[in-house]
């Protein structure tokens, strides 16, 4: 077992004052590893960074057309959004098409991230309902294919026909068995993967064609479309999702993952990029898969979406420029 490479440091003056360590595999369009950091056979959880893996039997399965979603909403059912009202509403309208309400959700509820939202509960004195958890539009992705297959409200259950279509495709995608299974923050099941499989399956997502030859690639290639076309959905102003897919114009699908998880899907190349960063920190998770697409030559370094997150300036509260975030020499290209 390969030990943890150094792929992101934290610099103040002319030192490197912390070093954060992980996991990174970019593999080709038959799973291949093309290039890789660390140990690329490291198991992981990939926590929301595989929703679109979750989201596919709600496309392949004839569920989503059959209840007439949009590109947002299946763009939402990939998504960890902030709670604004762009993401709460539609999610809110998708429940009502069903006949469903708040209620029906199985994610828990919590303060939204974004701002705004967050400041109309507390100054209203109202409560954060499910619709603003940051995974609500998948659990309304999960509740629809229930809905299509007739089967019990306990969705989450891991002997659910859901999570068990789940499993199946996430079992073909990443091409390995299930190496486990936790329950992630929104209570649903998050099975644990090598991370060459979720580069092999986010590879699979980047070579698909909606005139691909099966339902399970046609529906990869929509969903990754779909976040590509609403990268506003997926995430949310501020957050580093949002801003990267916005700087490559549709041209690349990224997704985070809690605890430092990171994917991208980059069609041109039918690459994936999958990426753990040991320490569970953010900040190095950002920088890393930035430095990745740069180094495929997928996003400008000097955007100022990039910018934010790749050997972006640490301030104090003075506003002081103190240090940077860097990568590592050599992992830009």
């Amino acid at each position: 077992m390969a030990e943890p490479a150094k792929l992101t440091e934290i610099w103040r003056g002319e030192m490197v004052e912390s070093l954060h360590l992980g996991h990174a595999v970019i593999c080709g369009p038959g799973g291949e590893i093309v290039e890789s950091w660390g140990d690329p056979e490291v198991v992981i959880y990939p926590r929301s960074s595989a929703k679109m893996i979750q989201a596919l039997p709600l496309v392949e399965s004839g569920a989503a057309d059959a209840a007439g979603l949009t590109p947002e909403q299946l763009a939402l059912a990939c998504a960890s959004h902030n709670g604004a009202h762009i993401h709460t509403d539609r999610v809110a309208h998708w429940l009502a098409d069903l006949g469903l309400g708040d209620d029906d959700l199985r994610c828990g509820a919590h303060m939204p991230a974004d701002l705004e939202a967050a400041k109309i509960i507390t100054c209203s004195e109202a409560k954060p309902l499910q619709v603003h958890n940051n995974c609500s539009g998948k659990h309304a992705g999960f509740l629809t294919l229930t809905r299509h297959l007739g089967a019990g409200p306990e969705y989450l259950d891991i002997d659910h026909p859901v999570q068990d279509a789940v499993r199946a495709a996430w079992e073909d995608v990443t091409g390995e068995p299930v190496r486990g299974w936790a329950i992630d923050g929104c209570s649903a099941p998050n099975f644990a993967t090598s991370l060459h499989g979720l580069g092999r399956a986010m590879a699979f997502f980047a070579a698909a064609r909606e005139e691909g030859r099966t339902p399970r690639e046609r529906a990869a290639a929509r969903l990754r479309k779909a976040m590509a076309a609403h990268p506003e959905l997926v995430a949310g102003e501020g957050r580093a999702c949002t801003g990267l897919m916005r700087a490559m114009e549709g041209r690349v699908s990224i997704k985070t993952g809690a605890e430092a998880v990171f994917v991208a899907m980059v069609p041109e190349r039918k690459l994936g990029i999958a990426l753990k960063v040991a320490d569970g920190a953010t900040r190095a998770s950002e920088a890393t898969v930035a430095a990745l697409l740069v180094r495929l030559g997928v996003l400008d370094p000097d955007h100022e979406e990039t910018r934010k997150v790749l050997n972006a300036p640490i301030r104090n509260w003075r506003g002081t420029v103190t240090g940077y975030i860097r990568p590592v020499q050599g992992l830009t290209g």
